[in-house]
């Protein structure tokens, strides 16, 4: 759904003038990080996708900076050390009820960035905490999901729509160069073969996507999100969670810890006996 709309805001800044467009959208950097199993077609497909379309909207002169799209391989904790200070709008958007959302959108949180994302995984306990008004929350609830998802399998609703297909046509016509490797995956959401319901949900998207620009421009506001955020993540410690873990879990008991001496001699033979025992 991440690359599908920017595809989609890629092809509504080509077709907005060139005068306008500094005034209708908002500059944005957009970093996808994953890596994908050797025999996970789906995946390299979709990373095949991503890169295309990484080449094409980087190498568009129109564009200038208004869009530019990053693939980074292999996203790991050391990537994240770096990535997650930096980011002001951090994307987990699967689907309600997958539990697909982790820890991560936390760590975001707590470094100041605002999540757009649905009600799934551990951003339910973030809206819990920090509430909904410091997101950008879209998408069906887990009790839609499967009504929506019966109904996609019947034929009985079209959720495609005509924002959405002209995304899926300019995929398919080439605009991205040769991406046939995701044509299958296309063909099959469009089918009836949607279990993630991301035809459903791309609208809602968009919504808290232009939502999110609006709110940008915003610099007070955004910036109050963004610290209440920090100021309210503190129950996402890791002082609490492995307390927790120790006392409902591991059934580990603290170990108290000894009063450093005051008496400077005392202080020195501490030390003495701490460098026998690391002999």
């Amino acid at each position: 759904m991440n690359i599908l709309s920017i595809i989609f805001r890629y092809l509504q800044i080509l077709a907005t003038p060139v005068s306008e467009r500094s005034s209708k959208f908002v500059p944005r950097v957009c970093m996808i990080g994953g890596k994908a199993a050797p025999g996970y077609a789906n995946a390299k497909a979709i990373i095949k996708l991503i890169t295309a379309v990484q080449d094409t909207v980087n190498n568009d002169p129109s564009i200038g900076d208004l869009l530019k799209v990053i693939f980074l391989p292999n996203y790991n904790v050391s990537a994240a050390q770096v990535i997650v200070p930096a980011t002001e709008l951090s994307q987990h958007i699967s689907t309600a009820g997958t539990e697909a959302s982790g820890t991560s959108n936390m760590k975001f949180v707590m470094n100041g960035g605002l999540i757009i994302g649905t009600m799934d995984g551990a951003n339910v306990e973030i809206a819990e905490e920090i509430g909904e008004d410091n997101m950008f929350i879209f998408g069906e609830r887990v009790e839609g999901v499967n009504k929506i998802r019966a109904e996609l399998a019947a034929g009985k609703r079209n959720y495609v729509g005509s924002r959405l297909q002209s995304v899926f046509d300019a995929i398919m016509d080439g605009t991205f160069g040769d991406c046939s490797i995701v044509h299958g995956v296309l063909e099959a959401i469009q089918t009836g073969g949607d279990h993630y319901i991301t035809c459903f949900d791309f609208y809602s998207y968009l919504e808290a996507q232009a939502l999110a620009d609006k709110t940008y421009r915003d610099y007070r506001k955004w910036t109050r999100m963004a610290i209440t955020g920090i100021a309210k993540s503190g129950f996402f410690s890791s002082d609490r969670t492995i307390a927790e873990y120790c006392s409902d879990i591991w059934d580990v008991k603290p170990v108290p810890i000894p009063t450093p001496p005051t008496n400077a001699a005392s202080r020195n033979r501490s030390f003495a006996n701490l460098a026998e025992v690391a002999n």
